[in-house]
């Protein structure tokens, strides 16, 4: 039997309804074991990066499942079958992403099925959605490109919308690789992010909270930080959240750089309640560093604020590279407050472009308060917009002086009707790290503002 698996609320006809499975166990986040194994020689070469761990992660701890295991396997039939024979051996569900495609290293699917003892079986509904693909993009399509087509027999299969290799869940029950015989769901996903992402939200998640359910519902919410360390966050806030820690709330501290993330999460129906009264003493304490909540970036919040306020926003760069309008640009919307940016890299496009004096740049340096304002000033009469930001520093790994040392940057915020403002910050990283503290506090600058003004 093959059943296929609809996105949820958005059926395509072209595939049938999932019949879930009825006598589903009922697991708690801590009773069920989930391992995930990324195949892929080249992620272990370093060639790619493997972001599924750190992104699939996220996505299932937000929805009360814990990944307690992660390995990363080379591209060899060995290796994965190892790798999947004693996961299985462990875990009541183990994922494995890549291997699903047509090439000759891909043989996660075979490899599995033989594992398993599974004939694989062609699926016309997987060849029909393969074939209209390729002639949706006016493409030819290579008939081995058909091989995706063939699924291990009684295989769950999750369609893929923005690619040709379907997901599969295979359900173990019992589970021959366990003493106990418990049962176990294997899931196999396609490597592309593009592919692997969308189906997960769409189908996968929706899938495991059917198939595997938690026995009380979870909560999380996540407050996000700016300007603050994680050592004073935690010297603050422990001793003011430890009762509600004893009633069950779970507490976490995420730092990066410049940055702390505070989790708050548990299960039950009194884990709202406790959350909030958490959220309240955080909020207390550091509010005014909180900027945002849950997946909200300091960008988002930033965009979100002008587009309510109706206002427009400019930026003029200079060590960022244009990494400032980057961010800006990056969040959906952003048409609608973003005038524009002036990448001045040179003293010279600083002065054509933004009109930086010459006897500013000789008397104070590029990386000065005078030019931070200047710059920002410059910014905001080009553009005409209600806002501008300004950033010029030192992002190294040459070019410091004693009284400037690699990692300095100064921050420039204008407004239409209001003073300039131009601050110091100190940034002693590698230069992407220092390119990404730099605009966020850059950011954070102009929602203080809009916070004031407000």
């Amino acid at each position: 039997m093959r059943l296929h698996l609809d996105k949820v609320n958005q059926r395509p006809s072209a595939w049938p309804s999932l019949p879930w499975p009825s006598t589903a166990p009922i697991f708690t986040r801590r009773a069920v074991e989930i391992e995930l194994i990324n195949t892929g020689t080249e992620l272990l070469l370093g060639r790619v990066l493997n972001t599924h761990q750190q992104w699939l992660g996220q996505r299932f701890a937000d929805g009360g499942y814990t990944i307690s295991r992660q390995v990363t396997v080379p591209d060899t039939g060995p290796a994965i079958r190892d790798a999947v024979k004693a996961a299985l051996g462990r875990a009541g569900l183990v994922i494995t992403t890549g291997g699903l495609g047509p090439t000759s290293d891909d043989i996660t699917r075979e490899l599995i099925a033989d594992l398993l003892a599974k004939s694989l079986r062609r699926d016309d509904t997987i060849a029909d959605h393969i074939e209209r693909f390729f002639a949706r993009r006016n493409r030819p399509m290579p008939r081995t490109v058909l091989v995706q087509a063939h699924v291990p027999e009684g295989a769950v299969v999750f369609p893929n919308e923005n690619g040709t290799a379907p997901g599969l869940a295979i359900e173990l029950s019992p589970n021959p690789f366990r003493d106990s015989g418990g049962p176990a769901w294997l899931l196999m996903l396609p490597g592309p992010p593009r592919e692997l992402r969308p189906m997960v939200d769409d189908q996968v998640l929706p899938f495991i909270k059917k198939s595997l359910p938690l026995k009380q519902e979870f909560h999380c919410r996540t407050l996000r930080s700016l300007g603050v360390g994680e050592s004073m966050v935690e010297d603050m806030l422990l001793d003011q959240l430890k009762p509600l820690m004893d009633l069950g709330l779970d507490l976490g501290f995420c730092a990066r750089t410049g940055q702390v993330d505070i989790r708050l999460c548990g299960y039950g129906s009194e884990m709202p309640q406790l959350i909030a009264d958490a959220e309240s003493i955080i909020r207390v304490a550091i509010d005014k560093q909180i900027y945002g909540i849950d997946d909200q970036s300091i960008a988002e919040v930033v965009v979100e604020r002008l587009i309510a306020a109706g206002e427009t926003l400019a930026v003029a760069e200079s060590c960022t590279g244009g990494f400032l309008g980057h961010h800006i640009t990056n969040v959906p919307g952003a048409s609608a407050i973003f005038a524009g940016g002036v990448l001045t890299y040179s003293n010279a496009m600083k002065q054509k472009l933004l009109g930086v004096s010459e006897s500013t740049l000789a008397e104070h340096g590029a990386v000065s308060k005078s030019v931070a304002i200047e710059m920002v000033e410059g910014a905001l009469t080009v553009s005409g917009a209600d806002h501008a930001l300004s950033v010029t520093g030192i992002a190294g790994p040459g070019g410091g002086t004693p009284d400037k040392p690699v990692g300095t940057v100064w921050l420039g915020v204008a407004s239409r009707g209001g003073r300039p403002l131009a601050i110091r910050k100190f940034h002693p990283y590698d230069r992407e790290t220092f390119k990404h503290a730099t605009v966020h506090q850059a950011l954070e600058l102009l929602r203080r503002r809009l916070q004031k003004t407000g």
